[in-house]
């Protein structure tokens, strides 16, 4: 059987079968048109005509009237509200939902805190004005001595020896020149030599006293005796530390400032510091000194605080937070959520009659909860926070929480 043959009679089964299934089947008209079959096809296979507006192959007249009747309903329907359909499905020509918050004045400069370290108001290290050895220590540490106090004595037999010496070379020099002056067998110029004598004599005992006098090691100021570095004994020359005094009546506290503070701190500004060691106890002072130019390093500026020590709590050395306050600059301050950033800078969303308009805005300080910004704002504006990938310049917004503007009914 030739090929032409066998195809004709394989063709002539398949439509066959189809149309014994259209007859059978009022879902298979529809599956074919849905395939791509042609409708006439199809009405050719089923022995009827289709009605192309039914939903089914095998649907009445009645049903595809009623069809036609709701798709015209629905037309004049979209017709009679344009912004139904899918337009309306999507929320188009509706106000933008958005989140906002409104706008509170911030402070910016207005307290400096700084980590600064005290020392005594006076500090010594006392050493010795003579080499010697230790002969007697009078002071303990911790004890409070006033100036003058013997602290330390060296051993001064030979010293002594020759203050005496130079006492007794004294005397005979006056005597002499008193013999010389009152006999005129002298002349003139003996008579000065002796005098000159005598003076020298004098000027030699001054110099055994003051060399006396430096074997004793005495406070140069009031304070408090720090731990004695020597024994006695020891062997000491005038590089040799043998104590040091403090004066801790009052502290002075050093620290470093920022250099926008500068200008800020004048002498006699109130201090507030609080030692580590004592939490909770504040101690008040003043600004004693600040120095006259900016380290170039670390831009800072080095300031010096005294602080009242009367009860003596507090110790040279002691680390302290320290407070100053000053009138601050203020700023708007907005929610971290709000400020946005696109090719000419950052910017917020202001919300002024139910409409968003973008508003620019310069970022002066940020902080966890608020940054302060310097913008055309004032306290109480309303500034966007969510939802604002749907905000355009000059769109009708409605914020979260509040009523709908009514809509005037046609």
């Amino acid at each position: 059987m030739r090929i032409w043959t066998q195809l004709t009679i394989s063709g002539a089964v398949l439509l066959a079968g189809l149309g014994g299934w259209v007859f059978v089947s009022a879902e298979a008209g529809r599956t074919l048109i849905s395939m791509g079959v042609p409708e006439g096809l199809v009405s050719v296979l089923n022995g009827k005509a289709l009605d192309p507006v039914s939903e089914t192959a095998g649907a009445t007249p009645a049903a595809a009237s009623a069809s036609t009747t709701a798709g015209n309903g629905g037309a004049r329907a979209q017709a009679a509200n344009p912004g139904s359909g899918q337009g309306a499905g999507r929320g188009q020509g509706q106000p933008t939902l958005i989140a906002a918050r409104a706008v509170s004045i911030g402070t910016v400069n207005d307290r400096l805190s700084a980590i600064g370290s005290g020392e005594a108001i006076q500090s010594v290290i006392v050493m010795p004005q003579a080499t010697g050895t230790i002969d007697e220590i009078l002071v303990s540490s911790g004890e409070r001595v006033t100036k003058g106090q013997v602290l330390v004595r060296l051993d001064e037999d030979e010293q002594v020896i020759l203050r005496d010496q130079a006492a007794v070379l004294l005397r005979s020099a006056r005597e002499k020149s008193e013999s010389y002056r009152n006999l005129q067998s002298f002349s003139r110029l003996d008579v000065l030599d002796a005098q000159i004598a005598a003076e020298t004599a004098q000027l030699a005992l001054t110099n055994a006293q003051l060399a006396l006098k430096r074997r004793a090691v005495v406070a140069p100021i009031d304070g408090i005796v720090g731990i004695v570095a020597v024994n006695i004994g020891d062997n000491v020359t005038t590089t040799s530390n043998i104590v040091q005094l403090d004066n801790r009546s009052e502290l002075l506290v050093d620290f470093w400032a920022p250099e926008r503070f500068a200008v800020q701190v004048k002498h006699g500004m109130a201090v507030d510091a609080v030692s580590v060691s004592r939490p909770g106890q504040t101690f008040s002072g003043k600004v004693e000194a600040v120095d006259n130019r900016v380290d170039p390093a670390s831009r800072t500026i080095r300031i010096r605080a005294r602080i009242p020590n009367g009860e003596d709590n507090l110790r040279a050395g002691m680390s302290f937070d320290v407070v100053m306050r000053f009138a601050g600059e203020t700023y708007p301050a907005v929610d971290p959520l709000s400020v946005q950033w696109d090719a000419q800078g950052s910017f917020v969303w202001q919300i002024i009659d139910n409409k968003s308009v973008k508003t620019r805005v310069r970022v002066v300080q940020r902080n966890p909860d608020a940054i302060l910004v310097a913008a055309a704002l004032k306290q109480g504006d309303k500034v966007a926070t969510e939802g604002l990938q749907r905000v355009r310049d000059g769109g009708a917004v409605r914020i979260a929480g509040e009523n709908l503007p009514e809509v005037a009914s046609r």
